[in-house]
């Protein structure tokens, strides 16, 4: 952090906010309004339109870029929106290399409608060893896409090696920052390019909005205004109330993430000494094949993890059958804990074939972990292993 620069919970209090000038309210107001009044033709206060701009929209870009240390913040209507957009910065005929380990909208986006649609192609390859990345890499390569931990593997990917790859290349470095939030990483900070999320996960936190965000680097504005006229033109923003909203929880963020971070590291070395878990994976514990990695480039380890239960599918759906207080469900970084099963629910879009190739396993049981009680929630665990 430079000198003059304030902290991030501050930041992420009053940044892009200030408080309303005809009335002295602190919170950015809703402003609900489609139309603009004009005091000439072609002469108006920065806003025409609110599909091109609106004073609550305004608000979270800036907030949300400054936390990621950006240029320029866009928000969209879902998380999916902004992936399709950024893919859109790309020509028909063009080639993104991504990580294999991939949320699994995301690879349904780019293999089963992007390909179709728009003659973008994809490989998929594991980002563990650069060589793979400098092998997919092609005269046509214009973009780099990748997770990281990824989704839901938890595979840690050296951001700084990526970047340093590509330095001098026409390509755009894209990291999806959704696990982690800016609260723990920022890709930004280690040469990418553009940063986005699924503003529905840590950024909303509540379970309440559906939204996307991408944030450009200072160095790319050039990017960041072919982000803007997509945005205009597609029309798929995240409207004022959704906004609202994420200003909101953005002033939280901080100790919602420290809180639930916590309670990830207890219920990770719970799952790790039970006789009944095969295994585990939170890139937290010193056990972990990527720990100095993840610590390295990080300033924390999420509230992601996984594990799998001695028995494998039929153990694992028995356990998610019969536990209490977890939630069975798509989602993850609410205050809610979530207990989801990949293969069947958020990765069932990807081929089996490709999900055995990654590692994502039948038995697989993927945990976001909320704000409650963290005895409870090892408690709730400690049940439903009983009765595996």
């Amino acid at each position: 952090m430079s000198k003059n620069k304030k902290g991030f919970e501050t930041r992420s209090i009053h940044s892009g906010q200030s408080s309303d000038p005809s009335t002295g309210a602190v919170m950015t107001p809703i402003y609900a309004t489609s139309t603009y009044e004009q005091e000439g033709p072609g002469e108006h206060k920065g806003y025409e339109y609110s599909r091109s701009a609106n004073p609550t929209r305004k608000a979270l870009e800036e907030c949300i870029a400054d936390l990621e240390n950006g240029g320029s913040g866009h928000a969209f209507a879902s998380g999916m929106a902004a992936t399709s957009t950024i893919i859109d910065l790309l020509d028909s005929g063009d080639h993104i290399v991504a990580c294999d380990d991939l949320y699994g909208g995301t690879y349904r986006l780019f293999e089963n409608v992007k390909k179709r649609t728009s003659g973008i192609q994809c490989d998929f390859v594991d980002f563990s060893d650069l060589r793979n990345i400098e092998n997919a890499i092609n005269e046509k390569t214009k973009m780099i896409w990748l997770e990281t931990p990824t989704n839901p593997l938890l595979k840690v990917i050296d951001l700084g090696t990526i970047t340093d790859l590509i330095k001098d290349r026409d390509i755009i470095a894209v990291c999806d920052n959704t696990f982690c939030s800016p609260w723990v990483q920022k890709p930004l900070n280690h040469g990418f390019d553009i940063v986005m999320h699924s503003a529905t996960k840590y950024i909303g936190g509540h379970s309440d909005v559906v939204a996307g965000i991408a944030v450009i680097s200072k160095e790319r504005s050039d990017l960041s205004e072919r982000i803007n006229y997509l945005l205009n033109a597609s029309g798929a923003i995240t409207g004022p109330f959704d906004s609202f909203l994420l200003l909101r929880s953005l002033k939280t963020l901080s100790v919602r993430m420290e809180a639930q971070s916590a309670n990830a590291m207890a219920i990770a070395r719970f799952l790790e000494s039970h006789p009944k878990v095969k295994q585990v994976a939170y890139p937290g514990l010193e056990s972990f094949s990527q720990h100095e990695l993840a610590k390295s480039q990080s300033s924390g380890f999420g509230a992601m993890l996984w594990f799998e239960v001695e028995g494998g599918l039929v153990a694992g759906k028995k356990l998610m059958d019969s536990i209490e207080l977890w939630t069975l469900a798509e989602n993850l970084g609410s205050v809610e804990s979530l207990i989801t099963h990949p293969v069947t629910m958020t990765h069932a879009d990807v081929d089996e074939a490709e999900r055995q190739r990654v590692g994502i396993i039948d038995g697989l049981v993927r945990l976001s972990v909320g704000l409650e009680d963290g005895q409870d929630l090892i408690d709730a665990l400690s049940k439903a292993l009983d009765n595996v």
